[in-house]
């Protein structure tokens, strides 16, 4: 049986990535990491790995696997990583009653904040 690991973001510079999503998720490394490797793990208590890999390939205008963010605030949150150096993208896919953001990191990996508050 097999089971998933990480999911792995191609990013232009680790370090700065690095400071993203620590402040983005709260997630530290879980071993030293390199300008060329980390893996990010949640600081306490389980939950999916992110590894951050040194990319040269530019970002994905419409990547074909992307992170879901789940937010039970989703206004401000999406400000908060905004603030943080995440952007918003102009995403001419959404549905009318769309419950998601589309944003981008810094290296430009696009990333879904989910709003998950009851409606």
């Amino acid at each position: 049986m097999l089971t998933i690991g990480s999911t792995v973001l191609g990013v232009n510079d680790v370090a700065r990535a690095t400071a993203f999503w620590h402040a983005a998720l709260g997630y530290v490394p879980r071993e030293p990491g390199d300008e060329t490797w980390v893996t990010l793990v949640p600081a306490s208590g389980p939950g999916a790995q992110l590894a951050l890999m040194l990319s040269e390939t530019p970002a994905q205008d419409r990547p074909r696997i992307h992170l879901d963010l789940y937010a039970d605030d989703q206004a401000a949150e999406v400000e908060r990583l905004v603030s943080l150096g995440a952007r918003r993208v102009d995403w001419d896919l959404y549905p009318e009653d769309a419950d998601f953001v589309v944003l981008a990191d810094p290296d430009g990996n696009r990333f879904c904040v989910i709003d998950k508050s009851p409606r």
